[in-house]
C-alpha cells in the first residue's frame, strides 16, 4: 500500500453500450451511457522522476515503480495508466515531476464495461489537475484511445474513453466517431439492467484486433475509407465487390449497425422502448452471426432475456467473447427478469450471473 501525501482524488465510471457495437473504429455511431460503477484515483506530486501505482483491486500485484523518464511496460494493470502518461508525452505533454496514484473501484475487470477506459481517463484527468495541464475533455479521451492502441496494442475505437469522460447522468450519448460529433439524449425512464456472464475476455487477443483488420480490407475493395459512411442501399449495390465471404459479413454488420445505432437514438428520443427494444435484439444476432464476438454464455443470457414478458430488447455488450450483456426491461419486471435468467444461467453453465442495475 501506497503511502504518500494525497492532493487530489477523482472518479471515473465504466460505460455499457446500448447499441453500436464495433461501429466505432468503422467510422459509424455509437450510443453508450456510463453506469454507476468506476475506478477513484488519490494521488500526490513527487520531488523526483519516479511513478508509484497502487490497485487496491490488483493487491497481489503489488507496489508497481516506473522511472518517469524512460518507464518500461510490466505486463500488468499499471501499464494502462502508464500508458496515458506515454501519450500525453507523446503529445507534447510532459510531467514537471513524478507522481503516486493509488487506484480502487468496484467495476468488474474484463467484463466490457470498459475498465481499461476508466484508468485511463482518470488518470489523464488527475494528471491535467495534479500538474496543471491544459488538455479538455475530448483531448483526454483521444489520448486514452491513442495509448490502447499504440502502446497497449488493442486497436480500439473511441467510444469507451469519450464515455467514460462525457457521460451524463440520465443520459445516453450518441456520438459520431468520425467526426466527435455528440448529442445527449434523456433515457426517458428506461430501465436498463446489466448482467456480466463472468466469462473474462482480452480485448488485446487477436481475435479483436483481427475484426478490424477484416473490416478495413471490406473497405479496401469498396474502396471507401470507412464501411460507416455508407448507408444500407450503397453497401448492398456495392457488396459484390468484397470477394472474401468473411469480410462481407464483417462489413454487413459494420453497416447496419451503424443505421440501427442512428434509428435507435431516434427511437429513445420519441419514448418508443419497444422498437428501441427490437433494434437491439437484431444487434446482437448480427453480432452473433456476421461480426462472431458473442459466446454460447451471452448467447444464452440474451436468448433467456428476450423471453421474458416486459424486455423490450436484450443483445452482448463490449468487445465480446465474454463480459456482460445491456437489456432494456419494464421496471416491474425486473425481478421476474432476474430470476428467469439466474435460473437459464445456472442449469446451462452451473453458475449465476451478476446483475447490475
Amino acid at each position: 500500500m501506497l503511502n504518500f501525501k494525497n492532493e487530489i482524488t477523482r472518479f471515473a465510471p465504466g460505460r455499457v453500450n446500448l447499441i453500436g457495437e464495433h461501429t466505432d473504429y468503422n467510422g459509424g455511431y455509437v450510443f453508450p451511457c456510463t453506469v454507476n460503477m468506476g475506478i477513484h484515483c488519490s494521488a500526490g506530486r513527487r520531488n523526483d522522476r519516479k511513478l508509484r501505482l497502487y490497485s487496491e483491486n490488483f493487491p497481489q500485484d503489488g507496489e508497481r515503480e516506473y522511472d518517469l523518464d524512460d518507464p518500461v511496460m510490466q505486463g500488468c494493470w499499471s501499464d494502462y495508466p502508464v500508458s496515458v502518461i506515454k501519450a500525453l508525452a507523446a503529445f507534447g505533454y510532459r510531467l514537471e515531476s513524478g507522481a503516486d496514484m493509488l487506484f480502487s473501484g468496484d467495476l468488474p475487470y474484463g467484463a466490457g464495461l470498459s475498465s481499461s477506459a476508466a484508468i485511463e481517463v482518470l488518470t489523464g484527468a488527475v494528471l491535467r489537475e495534479l500538474f496543471g495541464l491544459p488538455l479538455t475533455d475530448q483531448l483526454i479521451a483521444i489520448a486514452g484511445q491513442f495509448a490502447e492502441n499504440r502502446f497497449i496494442g488493442v486497436n480500439c475505437g473511441i467510444m469507451d474513453q469519450f464515455a467514460s469522460i462525457m457521460g451524463r447522468e440520465g443520459c445516453a450519448v450518441l456520438l459520431n466517431s468520425h467526426t466527435l460529433e455528440y448529442e445527449y439524449v434523456p433515457l426517458n425512464g428506461a430501465c436498463i439492467v446489466v448482467v456480466n456472464s463472468g466469462v473474462r475476455h482480452s480485448l488485446a487477443s487477436s481475435e479483436y484486433n483481427r475484426r478490424r483488420q477484416e473490416c478495413e480490407a471490406a473497405a479496401g475493395m469498396l474502396n471507401v475509407t470507412s464501411l460507416c459512411s455508407l448507408s444500407p442501399d450503397e453497401f448492398e449495390a456495392r457488396k459484390h465487390l468484397i470477394t472474401d465471404p468473411v469480410c462481407l459479413k464483417r462489413a454487413r454488420h459494420a453497416v447496419y449497425e451503424n443505421q440501427r445505432t442512428i434509428t435507435a437514438a431516434g427511437m429513445l428520443r420519441q419514448g418508443d422502448l419497444k422498437s428501441f427494444g427490437r433494434l437491439m435484439n437484431e444487434s446482437h444476432a448480427s453480432l452473433r452471426d456476421d461480426y462472431e464476438v458473442s459466446c454460447a454464455e451471452t448467447d444464452l443470457l440474451v436468448q433467456a432475456a428476450q423471453s421474458v414478458s416486459g424486455v423490450y430488447g436484450a443483445r452482448m455488450t463490449g468487445g465480446g467473447f465474454g463480459g456482460c450483456t445491456v437489456n432494456l426491461i419494464e421496471p416491474s419486471a425486473v425481478p421476474e427478469f432476474t430470476s428467469a435468467v439466474s435460473k437459464a444461467y445456472y442449469e446451462r453453465f452451473n453458475r449465476l450471473p451478476s446483475f447490475y442495475r
